[in-house]
C-alpha cells in the first residue's frame, strides 16, 4: 500500500531544536522521527513512499540519499506550503487508483499497521476511510471522535476545551480508492484534511483503535516524553 507522509511542517513550538534541523528529523533515542515511520511501514510491506518537504528541506534530502529506504521513497518539496489536504489532493496520481495511507509524520507511534490495514479491508462497505484512534490523556488537545457500535464516526470535535471524550483522532488514515477518485473533483480552495474534508465523511469513516502510545512530538514536553518511552521500551 502506498504511502503519503505530510513531514514539511517547521516545528515552531520545538525551538530551539527545531532551529537547526526540520521537525520530521528531529531525533527519539537517536533516530530520525522520519526513520522511525519508514522503518515501521516498511516492516508491514507498505510502499512505495511520498514524502512532502518545506523548511530545511536540503536536510531531507541528505538524509534520504543515505537511507536504507532512498529507493521506494520520493520527496516533493513545496517552495509553499499547501497544507494538507491541498497536499493530498496535488499527488492523487501516486495512488494510481488504489487505497493508501496518509499519514502525519511529524507525530510519533509505533502502531500495528497489519492490523489497521486489515480492520480496513474489513470496513463496513459504505464507509470511504479507516482512521487509527488512541486513547488520549489530554483530549483537550486532540480531535475527539464520538463512534456508533460499529466504530463509525459521528462526530467529531476539533480540540475543544471541554471535549466530551478521549478517543481521539491519530491523524493516520487509510483512504479507499473511492474517496481519492472524489477528492480529485472538491472546491481548488480546500486546503486542511481535518476540517475542510473530515467533517464532510461523517457517518463514512471506519475506527480503528490502537493501544500503542501516539505522541504529537510538538512541544518540549512531548518531545521529552517520546524520548522516555522509547528509551523504557528499549
Amino acid at each position: 500500500m502506498k504511502v503519503l507522509l505530510l513531514a514539511a511542517g517547521f516545528g515552531t513550538r520545538l525551538r530551539p531544536l527545531t532551529d537547526t534541523v526540520p521537525k520530521c528529523l528531529v531525533p527519539i533515542n537517536g533516530q530520525p522521527l522520519l526513520d522511525v515511520w519508514l522503518h515501521q511501514l516498511d516492516a508491514a510491506g507498505c510502499g512505495p513512499f511520498l514524502i512532502n518537504t518545506h523548511y530545511k528541506s536540503e536536510q531531507v534530502d541528505s538524509y534520504l540519499a543515505t537511507s536504507r529506504y532512498r529507493a521506494r521513497a520520493t520527496l516533493a518539496y513545496e517552495p509553499v506550503l499547501l497544507g494538507t489536504a491541498a497536499t493530498l489532493i496535488a499527488h492523487l496520481d501516486f495512488f494510481d487508483g488504489e487505497d493508501g495511507l496518509l499519514i502525519h509524520a511529524d507525530n510519533y507511534c509505533l502502531a500495528d499497521f497489519d492490523a489497521f490495514i486489515k480492520a480496513h479491508e474489513e470496513r463496513p462497505a459504505h464507509c470511504l476511510m479507516s482512521m487509527m484512534t488512541f486513547r488520549t490523556d489530554n483530549p483537550s488537545s486532540c480531535g475527539i471522535v464520538t463512534l456508533d457500535e460499529n466504530n463509525v464516526v459521528i462526530a467529531f470535535e476539533e480540540k475543544q476545551e471541554k471535549p466530551s471524550g478521549n478517543l481521539a483522532n491519530g491523524a493516520i488514515y487509510i483512504l479507499s480508492a473511492e474517496l481519492l477518485e472524489h477528492l480529485k473533483h472538491v472546491n481548488s480552495g480546500i486546503t486542511d484534511f481535518s476540517t475542510q474534508i473530515l467533517p464532510t465523511l461523517l457517518n463514512r469513516i471506519y475506527a480503528h483503535e490502537t493501544s500503542a502510545p501516539l505522541i504529537d512530538i510538538g512541544t518540549p514536553e512531548t518531545y521529552a516524553r517520546a524520548n522516555h518511552l522509547i528509551t523504557k521500551d528499549a
